[in-house]
């Protein structure tokens, strides 16, 4: 299971004040962005704080969504799932009694891994956890926590007392090493909050940097003629070089909406880099091999960049071209390796392009 933290906090850390109303810390855009993450996901968790200061639905909002979601034979908005504390909450809350979704009400202080080991029986892949601060410091604290979403207000709360996104300063939350430092996946402002997207890693092994890089594809801006990858490169000692992802806007490639993930990746350190006669690359979809948008192919740019070895999720699917980019790379004496088990998560990234006639 893939388990995101997603909240939104003021510059200093702060989920909320200590006023008796509720602080709205983001704005607009920043709930789409979240809309389109619940959507996304199975199931959404909060804690019984949250339903008693918030008293949140946690719906998809967009009928667009909803219809996508029943259209694919899911309910039209994820599990909702309320951790209740001893305390318990309120049976007129919302969540309880607003239609759209199933509720389930875990009572007590659970065990997460049992939590998530049932969420998982009940076929739950992707859970959102929306808060408060002890559900997602205890998260953290277990080392459960695949991703971090943040949206940063634009404000100081400035109160010692105000309750923080990751508990008490200074608590420690998972083991830190430097094969723990997490990957930035995204970072875009929407209107005058910035979201930050950040991707939990657990060592360096072939396959979690393959999985990283599925992730990373999810920041891709969607189109239905362009597949959605991402990319890592990485030194032998697997400490992360450089990331990219497909239609990436910040490089300058030329047209944004034709950046390839690998391409992206390479530009951030330049073919002269000699970290990349030694590193691999990993990339979710076969390398392009030919490209029609630009006079080089992603295989090109490898070959050029000296890159010695490559891992990847699936060969390209022939829908939108015939690609030879592993043949390619072999015979010029790169190594190329597939690891089983990562087709799915591809094609589940790429549901909608391969969905076409």
């Amino acid at each position: 299971m893939h388990v995101l933290l997603s909240f939104a906090a003021s510059l200093d850390g702060c989920l909320d004040d200590t006023t008796p109303e509720r602080l709205l810390l983001s704005n607009p855009e920043d709930f789409d962005r979240v809309d389109a993450a619940r959507a996304a996901c199975d199931a959404i968790l909060v804690g019984a704080g949250t339903v008693r200061a918030d008293d949140p639905r946690l719906l998809v909002r967009s009928a667009e969504r909803r219809a996508e979601r029943v259209a694919l034979g899911l309910a039209p908005s994820p599990l909702r799932v309320v951790l209740t504390g001893a305390g318990g909450i309120d049976p007129e809350a919302k969540v309880l009694t607003t239609p759209g979704a199933e509720t389930l009400l875990i009572e007590g202080r659970p065990d997460l891994r049992a939590v998530l080991a049932e969420l998982e029986r009940r076929g739950v892949r992707r859970l959102m956890v929306e808060g408060g601060s002890a559900v997602l410091s205890a998260f953290l604290a277990e080392d459960l926590a695949d991703e971090i979403q943040y949206a940063a207000a634009p404000f100081l709360i400035g109160d010692a007392a105000a309750p923080r996104a990751f508990g008490r300063p200074g608590a420690v939350l998972f083991p830190q090493s430097p094969d723990r430092r997490m990957i930035l996946a995204e970072s875009r402002a929407l209107g005058d909050v910035q979201y930050t997207r950040y991707l939990v890693r657990r060592g360096h092994s072939d396959e979690e940097l393959l999985r990283l890089t599925i992730e990373l594809s999810r920041s891709c801006p969607p189109v239905l003629k362009a597949y959605s990858v991402g990319a890592i490169i990485a030194a032998p000692d697997g400490s992360v070089l450089s990331t990219g992802y497909s239609r990436e806007p910040r490089y300058g490639l030329g047209d944004p909406s034709a950046n390839h993930a690998e391409e992206v990746a390479i530009a951030k350190l330049g073919y002269e880099d000699p970290r990349l006669r030694t590193a691999t690359l990993y990339t979710s979809l076969e390398p392009c091999s030919p490209r029609a948008s630009r006079p080089r192919s992603c295989t090109d740019h490898i070959l050029a960049a000296g890159i010695p070895r490559v891992v990847l999720g699936w060969r390209e699917p022939t829908l939108l071209a015939v690609c030879d980019g592993v043949e390619r790379l072999s015979a010029a004496g790169v190594e190329v390796l597939e690891p089983a088990g990562f087709a799915a998560a591809v094609a589940e990234v790429n549901r909608a392009v391969l969905s076409q006639d």
